[in-house]
């Protein structure tokens, strides 16, 4: 009986140690190529480099909207770079936006290797270029996130003061997300990664937009309702239609409209008389 409970504990610890060291591969897809830029796509931009606090050099672009005031901080999802977001950025660009989208470390042109402190030091150096660089009042930028990007823009948000978090697609947590997807083996397995999307807005006091899909075959519905759910007022739910990755597409022009409307809502309340 000792020897089939001292081969278990090894197996154990074993699949541990195996699962440890392929969660990166299972959690980060960067692409290093970039296949275009915004000047393909017809838009003015600038390249943007900056460096983070434990010194590695990102690569991002500014695309600005001609009379606006805003700016949009874009994170992307686990997957590609920058180069393939054409469609949010001219989305965003249509409501007026100016964007600044960069590559995590170990995407695109951004050196480094992608790992969750690591994204999170992207972040703050992202939103330090924003205001500090190029002189951007907090109450004028909005925090945008996608995807695992929604995990990172929540953790930025709940250390800054911002005009609103928007977060899509996003997964409560990376426990949750595994629970779910792996129901017996996440039980069997540690975790390598919090991404605790849930935990981080609790800690943001300004309006947070939710938007997921209940055809998300990714990161399930009842995820991005807890995201939801743990967020405080003011906040706005938007039911997307269409799947995880072309969601927003598959939701237009209800998409665009709604994120519209939060955004001129929050615009009058900012100016609301006392």
């Amino acid at each position: 009986m000792t020897s089939y409970v001292i081969i278990f504990v090894l197996g154990l610890l074993l699949l541990n140690i195996w699962m440890y060291l392929q969660q990166p591969g299972m959690t980060f897809y960067p692409t290093r190529d970039l296949d275009q830029t915004p000047a393909d796509w017809g838009l003015e931009h600038e390249d943007v480099t900056f460096n983070t606090a434990d010194n590695v050099q990102l690569h991002g672009w500014y695309v600005p909207a001609p009379q606006s005031e805003q700016v949009l901080l874009f994170f992307h999802g686990n997957a590609g770079n920058i180069s393939h977001r054409r469609e949010s950025i001219e989305l965003f660009q249509r409501l007026g936006l100016n964007v600044l989208i960069i590559d995590y470390r170990g995407y695109g042109s951004s050196k480094g290797k992608p790992d969750e402190q690591g994204l999170y030091q992207d972040a703050a150096a992202a939103w330090h270029y924003l205001t500090d660089e190029k002189g951007i009042i907090n109450d004028r930028i909005l925090i945008f996130g996608r995807s695992l990007g929604g995990a990172i823009a929540a953790r930025l948000a709940s250390g800054v003061q911002a005009r609103g978090l928007i977060l899509e697609s996003t997964l409560s947590s990376a426990r949750d997300f595994s629970r779910t997807a792996f129901p017996i083996l996440s039980r069997l397995v540690i975790n390598r990664y919090e991404f605790n999307t849930a935990e981080n807005i609790r800690h943001v006091n300004y309006p947070v937009l939710v938007l997921h899909s209940p055809d998300d075959e990714i990161i399930p519905f009842h995820l991005g309702e807890k995201v939801f759910q743990s967020a405080h007022e003011p906040k706005h739910f938007v039911r997307m239609q269409g799947n995880h990755s072309n969601g927003f597409l598959q939701s237009q022009p209800e998409y665009e409209q709604e994120i519209d409307r939060w955004l001129k809502m929050i615009h009058s309340s900012m100016h609301a008389p006392l």
